[in-house]
């Protein structure tokens, strides 16, 4: 199943709950009256949606996973009228409004849209914090635009090479703070190729000298760019990370 079809059956099962948890207030045939409602006036609802077996729970827990997904995704903006009509037409046997060829087609520009309005916001917030960071006391700027400022001076000169392998510790945060990644919280360091990671990480680290440890500012366009990273950086991200240059790899 693709994500898209995945994506489907969990605003499905989100009309479900609500079709079933939310009933709009009865209305009567008594004449208006000046006096305020009392408190006992409550529009009458039906009883909460209650789990009674094991496909009960399933459902509930597969529609919780795939709508957890789909937020991730950057859908929770839909039209659920029109969503709950094409769920319908599909279930009914019913023409659709739209030919099935063009239906991919459609999901993935309303997508990268919606991407690419959610990173607009974290470019400009990432702009923002770089222009303030770049005023700090220490902090060095490349013409690339990364930006750093050195926690430890390593007493080796030795500098790795675009082609080497090194070994490091860091720890990653967005500019809000939030950890998306450390290999300082895991307590294991981790090798790679210097031409290997993102482009910030690349400059950077052939500045470094085994053993030193820098703090990187890196704007989007040398991190991820309009792609979100997984679930822990969003498209657009300013990234910044604590880097500890370990050794070079023979």
């Amino acid at each position: 199943m693709n994500k898209f079809a995945l994506a489907s059956i969990s605003l499905l099962m989100g009309f479900s709950v609500m079709a079933q948890t939310t009933k709009k207030p009865t209305t009567t045939t008594s004449k208006p009256t000046t006096k305020p409602a009392t408190s006992s006036q409550k529009p009458s609802t039906q009883p909460p949606l209650v789990i009674k077996n094991a496909t009960d729970s399933a459902s509930y827990a597969l529609g919780v996973r795939i709508a957890q997904n789909m937020k991730a995704q950057g859908f929770d903006k839909l039209n659920m009228a029109i969503f709950e009509k094409a769920v319908n037409d599909v279930l009914q046997n019913k023409p659709l409004l739209i030919i099935d060829n063009a239906l991919d087609q459609c999901i993935g520009e309303y997508q990268q849209k919606a991407s690419s309005a959610k990173s607009a916001v974290a470019k400009a917030e990432g702009k923002k914090f770089l222009a303030e960071n770049a005023r700090r006391k220490g902090v060095v700027i490349t013409p690339s635009g990364l930006q750093y400022e050195i926690i430890k001076a390593g007493t080796d000169t030795v500098k790795p090479k675009l082609t080497d392998r090194v070994k490091c510790h860091y720890h990653g945060t967005l500019i809000n703070g939030f950890i998306f990644d450390s290999s300082v919280d895991r307590g294991e360091p981790i090798s790679f190729d210097v031409n290997g990671v993102i482009a910030g990480w690349t400059e950077a680290l052939q500045l470094m000298t085994v053993g030193s440890k820098w703090k990187l500012f890196i704007p989007s366009e040398l991190a991820y760019g309009d792609r979100q990273a997984g679930a822990g950086i969003p498209a657009g991200s300013t990234l910044i990370f604590e880097v500890e240059v370990l050794g070079i790899e023979k």
